[in-house]
């Protein structure tokens, strides 16, 4: 993509406003060092600006107009194209209170600059091909990462593998496309390639692109986490199993039926699965009206949820209600729990559960003795990420757009192999093989469009 020739001199500041030791305000644009030299006096005479980029000079900022002293600050300076915006970028470490930064902020944008948009530097970086699109998203994974995985999976992106997995993709697809624009444009010269390596080379692309695929539902769940609603009847153990898994006591627990009356919701890191916990109210029927109320948020909470965990109290055998809620959740995305096997063995209920449920994970705990929770955490990851690990440095889909894009290119590439397969010439083959190159090419961003890019952005912080 070629550089952008003509920009504004933008500003802001790119760390969170509050008390820290460093903030610093961040200027990217042609007029960057011009207006750094109105406002910046270096401690000791010099002319930073002449001298080698990368570096950094003591000295403080002032306000042009009075001559008052805002801050005392570290001015870094990177000259263009080395830089992240690919422009001249000049960064003004100042003190960390609201105060200063503000002051300093107000001062550059009198000079000239114009308060930058949110995301604009990284847009820059990328109109300006520091980046591409996948990358620019990586950071804002990267920016919002809770977990050392999230942080991990963000970073392999960054490094661009996700891109160099999609311009592969694309040259076998331009090798392709040129294969079929010979034989189009002269005829009587070369010769066509043979049908079955055709369909070779596209049965070969179809399967590693549904491989990429594959990891999408895992990569989904890394990136935006998961949520878990533990269900139940009224005392079998939630509240008491909510605050085990935090390892604190959140929610409050009694023997009286009917103490949780609202969601209580709390996150957990699961071997870096940001898992969100909801203890909900116990599932009966009740004349209380606020009872009611939260009986009907949990029923609501079982369809959004990720997973479900239904308890069930060993104490108490299998009741009734118990029943009525294991035929209200969906099979597919609940585990079995049976609760207070330190009262009383499980096991007869446990075998009760895999026979009503067919097959799916029926474990035993005690919420109390933290009897059985680790094999409950690793079932829960499993569940939710469909895999027992996963590797820091995997390759992972975990954005809906890139998603979105893969299906529609794997639909054109099955669309293609079906045409080489009906002997359709090659000026119909070209068109799928065409809309799979450009649906492959929106991940990167070769062939965006700019309203996707605005949509994009829009996601970023001011100041990144």
């Amino acid at each position: 993509m070629q550089a952008v020739e003509t920009m504004d001199t933008i500003a802001a500041i790119a760390t969170p406003l509050g008390e820290s030791g460093i903030g610093i305000v961040r200027i990217s644009g042609e007029k960057a060092v011009e207006l750094a030299k109105k406002i910046f006096v270096p401690a000791k005479e010099q002319k930073w600006w002449q001298g080698r980029g990368y570096r950094l000079v003591y000295g403080h900022v002032t306000d042009p107009r009075t001559g008052e002293v805002v801050d005392e600050a570290l001015l870094g300076w990177m000259r263009g194209p080395r830089s992240f915006t690919r422009e001249d970028v000049v960064e003004l470490n100042c003190h960390g209170g609201i105060a200063p930064l503000r002051r300093t902020l107000e001062v550059v944008l009198h000079q000239g600059a114009r308060l930058a948009e949110p995301g604009e530097f990284s847009r820059r970086a990328f109109l300006n091909g520091r980046i591409d699109l996948a990358q620019a998203e990586a950071i804002i994974d990267l920016v919002r990462a809770r977990t050392d995985v999230q942080m991990k999976l963000a970073v392999t992106q960054l490094k661009g593998g996700l891109s160099e997995k999609i311009r592969f993709f694309q040259d076998r697809l331009t090798d392709l496309l040129a294969a079929c624009a010979a034989v189009i444009d002269f005829p009587e010269e070369v010769d066509e390639t043979p049908r079955e390596e055709l369909e070779a080379s596209l049965s070969g692309l179809i399967e590693e692109v549904g491989a990429l695929l594959a990891s999408a539902k895992q990569g989904k769940i890394f990136r935006e986490g998961a949520f878990v609603v533990i269900a139940g009847r009224p005392n079998v153990g939630k509240s008491s199993l909510l605050n085990t898994l935090l390892r604190e006591r959140r929610a409050i627990v009694t023997e009286i039926p009917g103490t949780t009356r609202d969601v209580i919701e709390e996150t957990v890191n699961f071997k870096g699965v940001p898992v969100r916990l909801a203890d909900t109210a116990g599932l009966r029927s009740t004349a209380d009206p606020v009872e009611v109320l939260g009986v009907e948020k949990a029923k609501e909470l079982l369809t959004a949820a990720d997973l479900i965990l239904v308890l069930i109290d060993a104490s108490a055998g299998m009741t009734r209600e118990d029943r009525e809620i294991i035929a209200q959740t969906e099979k597919e995305k609940t585990v079995y729990v049976v609760n207070k096997i330190d009262l009383a063995g499980g096991g007869e209920i446990a075998g009760q559960l895999r026979e009503m449920t067919g097959g799916r994970p029926v474990l035993q705990i005690s919420a109390l003795t933290g009897g059985g929770i680790e094999a409950l955490e690793e079932t829960i990851f499993e569940q939710v990420t469909g895999a027992p690990a996963v590797a820091t440095d995997a390759l992972l889909v975990s954005n809906v757009r890139h998603q979105n894009a893969l299906e529609r290119a794997r639909r054109a590439l099955e669309e293609a192999l079906s045409g080489v397969r009906r002997g359709l010439p090659e000026d119909l083959l070209a068109i799928d093989l065409r809309e799979a190159w450009e649906a492959l090419g929106e991940i990167t961003g070769s062939t965006v469009t700019e309203e996707i890019i605005d949509r994009v952005f829009a996601n970023f912080c001011i100041g990144k």
